[in-house]
């Protein structure tokens, strides 16, 4: 073989061992260091307002809550029969207790306004109201539900004693704030917990209260017009 031709063939095989070395090198990288560091952030940290800056914040701000939940996930049994009170109904089911009540509404209640989104309570899309108060059902054991009152954005209009909107899902229509929808039910849930609490909310407090529903939408200048103008009604 001449020696041109014998350089060429060295050459183009040393370059295919240097990009596999590379390639192998950047798959460790990213698997052994980047990953976990991602998945970290991600599970540790949430939005804190409308912009990109976060800050670590509890799924849940009850210690109570948070004992309970602790102690049916350690101390599971198979199945169990609950008499939930969902949209003003009991509704009975036969469910594992660690079993999330995103699940329990969607697949055993047919409740499907409520959206799975990210799993581990930082998306805000499968909010519903556990006796007023807005909670991440994804991250909710039904065990821990109880005697609670669960309301979910099918029964959202009933709480406001009307037979077709709540003043938020107006207001949300007034200001078209939908764009592709996906989690505008946990939007309009997290709304209208706040205005149970606050009726005549500050931009601080819609901001505060917001922080953690993402719209990949972008759609946050409208919600925070459409609580305004549900506030005023």
């Amino acid at each position: 073989m001449p020696l041109a031709s014998r350089s060429y063939s060295y050459g183009l095989r040393d370059l295919t061992v240097a990009f596999a070395f590379t390639i192998s090198v950047k798959l460790v990288v990213t698997s052994v260091i980047c990953i976990p560091v991602y998945r970290s952030i991600h599970e540790t940290f949430v939005p804190v307002s409308f912009c990109p800056k976060r800050k670590a914040v509890p799924i849940s701000q009850s210690p109570l809550l948070q004992l309970r939940i602790h102690h049916h996930l350690v101390n599971p049994t198979t199945v169990a029969t609950y008499n939930l009170k969902v949209n003003g109904k009991i509704r009975r089911v036969d469910v594992d207790p660690a079993t999330p009540l995103l699940w329990v509404l969607r697949d055993h209640l047919d409740l499907s306004g409520t959206k799975y989104g990210c799993g581990v309570a930082q998306c805000g899309a499968c909010t519903v109201h556990l006796d007023g108060t807005a909670v991440r059902s994804c991250q909710l054991p039904v065990s821990v539900v109880g005697k609670g009152a669960v309301t979910t954005i099918e029964g959202l209009a009933a709480t406001a004693g009307s037979a077709s909107l709540h003043p938020v899902q107006k207001a949300w229509l007034d200001h078209d704030v939908a764009q592709c929808g996906y989690c505008q039910a946990g939007q309009i849930m997290s709304a209208a917990s706040l205005l149970n609490t606050t009726p005549n909310p500050s931009d601080a407090d819609i901001e505060a209260a917001m922080s953690s529903n993402i719209c990949r939408c972008g759609t946050y200048l409208r919600i925070k017009d459409a609580i305004k103008s549900a506030a005023k009604k």
